[in-house]
């Protein structure tokens, strides 16, 4: 079960996680404030309950998840797999997450809510990218289409891959393995798939005046002299400043919207630390 002085902690973690996804969704990024102040909020709670309860490590708690989800936060941002907002709202989480008063069992929630996240995000990512397939699924069809087509060598190479693998662990008479045959059997087909799905569902043109800071181009334009080169940040400031002297529209390419996931996960581990499922000493 959860402590009382927590119920405040999951309250503003709900409450920060929601909007954030209404933002994500509506706008394709999370405002910084209210990513900073979900860490701001997290942590000056913490040190009031220390102050009352005369118990430090409960701030000391929080401050060490802060840390532990900021290093994460930054691995997971420059291995381009978060975009700085997602990066920011791990941080703040991270600030709430700490339940326990131990600091191993602490660990084990957050070994706990990555899990959740990655196997939340899969899961929605895979429906999410489903529906966008569906409601493009004629250009998303051709798109598919024309990519198989010109990798066919790559195809043959996994599929023969595939079969050899099969016949290997057939032989051996470890059967659970095949599923790693089926993984390699499937890997083309998922690149193709994921990579129709950004050319003809996440790449969008946009007026220069509807730029927001993060907007991903999809590729460069020359402004002037100067040339203005898609990279992971996305754009900056100065660049969409640049940008307003850009006549004609500019081709940008947009994210799937992960923070759905971070509710999915936060809602998923709530439940299963309060059932007593994950097994934690407070």
């Amino acid at each position: 079960m959860i402590n009382s002085e927590n119920y405040f902690l999951i309250a503003i973690g709900l409450i920060w996680v929601t909007i954030a996804v209404i933002q994500d969704l509506r706008k394709r990024e999370i405002a910084n404030w209210w990513n900073f102040s979900l860490i701001a909020v997290a942590l000056s709670y913490r040190a009031f309950v220390s102050l009352w309860m005369q118990d430090y490590w409960y701030l000391l708690h929080g401050l060490i998840g802060f840390a532990i989800f900021f290093a994460l936060a930054y691995a997971f941002y420059y291995g381009r797999v978060f975009a700085g907002g997602d990066a920011k709202l791990l941080m703040g989480l991270g600030a709430v997450l700490p339940f326990s008063g131990l600091f191993f069992d602490n660990l084990l929630i957050f070994l706990y809510f990555i899990f959740l996240f990655l196997l939340c995000g899969s899961i929605y990512g895979l429906f999410y990218s489903i529906g966008l397939a569906l409601r493009n699924r004629k250009a998303f069809a051709l798109e598919f289409v024309r990519r198989a087509r010109r990798q066919k060598k790559i195809f043959a190479v996994f599929i023969v891959l595939a079969l050899v693998f099969s016949v290997f662990v057939i032989f051996m008479g470890e059967l659970v393995f095949l599923l790693f045959s089926l993984c390699i059997f499937l890997f083309p087909f998922l690149y193709c798939y994921a990579k129709a799905i950004e050319e003809c569902c996440l790449i969008k043109e946009k007026k220069v005046k509807e730029l927001t800071v993060g907007d991903w181009l999809y590729k460069q334009i020359k402004v002037g002299k100067k040339i203005i080169k898609p990279n992971w940040e996305g754009l900056s400031e100065e660049e969409l400043k640049l940008l307003e002297r850009y006549r004609g529209k500019v081709t940008i390419k947009e994210g799937i919207p992960f923070t759905p996931s971070f509710l999915f996960a936060f809602l998923v581990l709530i439940y299963l630390v309060n059932r007593g499922i994950i097994n934690l000493f407070f």
